[in-house]
């Protein structure tokens, strides 16, 4: 009886093992690819740029729409238009949008709130005079200068969905948190969508700096309340025929929210719908890849299937205490080996990232708060086990400097 339990005990262990092997070493592979050399292309160099027009849905954002209008008007041509849905609104943010040079729309429905209404209706708008392409911009994120042609030449070329390299900066005077945060935020909307393109792979669109051909845009379930309803839009695309391409010559930049409360809100919204949306869309992408034998479907299956890289390593910690205590009581010590050569992966495609894209918002000896950032994360994942949020939330901005990072629950 002591054996047959030792050997499900291995079994259980050599398993756990293996499904926590399997994230880090997509994440591992996404990381070391990002450092390829990218391919030549300028196929999009060649053709006249089409129509655009940029949506920007927008909810009580007074404080940042100017600037973010400003950064896009630069780019427009007179064929362009620029449409600021302002959503539910009840500060100056249609005014301010008018008076900066947007076409602005003006949306009540307190019963239908969240970005995707939002956009289902600025996409009704466009339909009687629809552009070529639709650029979504979040107002809270100015586009850098070349950033709208640089998608457009994206979908030009490839006749797909493109997604903008979307960066965050970091508020005054930041805390260590706030720049562990700002970490791992760009290694989940840079350096692995990076990698994806450098290995010829689609991406995940993960928000604002996103870019359809329109006969897309035109058919798109924006409508609905999905807390993350540009990661569900880019799945859908994806199986339906049009994976999206990451765009990194588009750079869309964003700051940590500004209130400790809206960062806690903003970073459960993103975690509970990354976890959601893993259990549920990854099982469908995986089938889909094998009805219609795409390999573009399973690579963005195992993507997805990469959680939060907190999550990610609390598993991994937690495992490897619980394999290492069973080793000293009888079981065998490979799953302990198998777990010391996935954390040795993890540390090292993590520092691999740091080493380019890091340096400036984290300095090395910041490296060593690491664990502690992982475990301010912990309230959030036992959240998601017995309140999960569903509901889509509006992130409060303030000029209060926030200790916490409210995008960054998307990492």
């Amino acid at each position: 009886m002591e054996n047959l339990t030792i050997l499900l005990a291995d079994i259980i262990l050599f398993a756990a093992a293996a499904l926590i092997l399997l994230p880090i070493l997509v994440f591992s592979v996404e990381c070391w690819a990002s450092r390829a050399p990218a391919k030549r292309c300028d196929r999009a160099a060649k053709r006249p740029r089409p129509p655009v027009a940029i949506l920007v849905p927008a909810h009580d954002e007074e404080r940042v729409i100017e600037s973010t209008i400003r950064s896009l008007n630069s780019e427009l041509t007179d064929q362009d238009r620029l449409v600021v849905v302002a959503d539910n609104c009840g500060d100056d943010t249609a005014a301010i949008a008018r008076s900066a040079g947007a076409t602005v729309l003006e949306r009540q429905d307190l019963d239908h709130r969240g970005k995707g209404y939002a956009l289902a209706w600025g996409v009704e708008h466009l339909r009687d005079a629809p552009p070529d392409v639709l650029v979504i911009i979040d107002a809270d994120t100015p586009a850098d200068p070349e950033s709208i042609a640089a998608l457009v030449g994206e979908v030009q070329s490839s006749n797909r969905p493109a997604q903008a390299a979307y960066v965050l900066g970091l508020p005054p005077s930041p805390s260590v948190r706030d720049k562990v945060s700002c970490f791992a935020f760009t290694v989940k909307s840079l350096v692995r969508p990076l990698g994806l393109a450098r290995l010829g792979l689609p991406c995940s669109l993960t928000g604002s700096g996103i870019a359809l051909p329109w006969p897309l845009a035109a058919r798109a379930e924006f409508g609905g309340a999905n807390i993350v309803e540009d990661l569900q839009l880019g799945l859908d695309l994806a199986i339906s025929g049009y994976p999206p391409r990451f765009c990194p010559s588009a750079r869309i930049r964003g700051v940590l929210p500004g209130k400790k409360a809206a960062a806690a809100s903003q970073r459960t919204r993103w975690e509970h719908g990354h976890l959601q949306t893993l259990l549920k869309q990854t099982p469908r992408l995986i089938a889909e890849a094998v009805k219609q034998q795409r390999i573009d479907l399973l690579a963005m299956a195992m993507d997805l299937a990469v959680p939060p890289l907190s999550l990610l390593c609390l598993a991994w910690a937690t495992m490897t205490g619980v394999a290492a205590l069973a080793a000293t009581l009888g079981t065998s010590w490979w799953p302990v080996a198998i777990l010391g050569a996935s954390g040795t992966a993890l540390a090292a495609s993590v520092l691999l990232a740091w080493s380019r894209y890091g340096r400036d918002v984290m300095p090395l000896r910041t490296l060593l708060a690491v664990p502690l950032y992982v475990l301010w994360k912990v309230p959030v994942y036992l959240a998601f086990v017995f309140r999960r949020q569903r509901d889509w939330l509006r992130t409060e901005r303030g000029e209060e400097t926030s200790s916490s990072a409210g995008e960054i629950s998307r990492q």
